[in-house]
């Protein structure tokens, strides 16, 4: 049949971010207070419109520097820039009161990241641990806005699935850490406690996953302990599955 435009109502396509990072041993994520109507005051991950000049990776970039502060960087070290990956697309016609809205989400994964500086049309931001944000038992006061906890709840669950067989783990720590400290990120994603002498096995047993630089560091306390970087390799084998909870 002939196309006509009128059949298909004009509709907007924005980006959101599921940014993570570890905070005093808990998996964070950053949340935007909303300035303005739908949702105006309620928290929100981070996100906005794809302008029409712009690639979907760039207003990616563009919203999280606008509502943070914050930035990614193009660089050939992969620690100094924040690990980003397109995580899914929701477009449930009723997601958006203001019109029909297409969101494509973006999950972005960091080391300690500082304290975020609101901007553009956000009303405040801030880390918040992610127990606090999903289940059957968050406050009013944290439930997020649209659709947001099932893309929060996606890119947490991406995330824990990611670092049992690749190297991503290694993402939320700084360009060279002790063993403990990549525990730690484990445990932190995982929400899991892990015996210390079995993942020091596993990790340091595991080809192309960390890398001796040949120093040590009392900075966690206690005795000094090794400093590892990330290696080469993209996939682990054998992979560092989740214990059963």
């Amino acid at each position: 049949m002939p196309y006509d435009p009128s059949d298909f109502p004009p509709f907007a396509v924005t980006v959101d971010l599921v940014v993570l990072t570890v905070r005093r041993h808990a998996l964070c994520a950053l949340t935007v207070r909303r300035g303005e109507e739908p949702y105006q005051g309620q928290w929100a991950l981070p996100g906005g419109f794809v302008r029409a000049e712009e690639d979907l990776a760039t207003a990616a970039a563009r919203e999280l520097a606008e509502e943070t502060g914050l930035h990614t960087q193009e660089s050939g070290d992969s620690h100094a820039a924040a690990h980003l990956e397109q995580l899914a697309t929701y477009g449930d016609p009723h997601r958006d009161p203001r019109m029909r809205v297409v969101s494509v989400a973006y999950l972005v994964l960091a080391p300690d990241l500082p304290a975020p500086t609101p901007g553009g049309d956000a009303g405040g931001a801030r880390w918040t641990p992610v127990a606090r944000l999903l289940g059957d038992a968050v406050e009013a006061a944290e439930r997020l806005a649209f659709d947001h906890a099932r893309i929060l709840a996606d890119g947490v669950e991406r995330a824990r699935s990611k670092i049992e067989y690749s190297s991503l783990a290694a993402a939320f720590c700084p360009a060279e850490f002790t063993v403990g400290e990549l525990r730690r990120v484990y445990e932190a994603v995982w929400g899991v406690a892990l015996d210390p002498r079995n993942f020091h096995r596993k990790v340091t047993g595991t080809p192309g996953f960390l890398v001796p630089v040949g120093g040590t560091t009392t900075r966690q306390g206690g005795r000094p302990a090794q400093l590892f970087r990330a290696g080469g390799a993209s996939a682990l084998n054998p992979p560092m599955l989740r214990p059963e909870v």
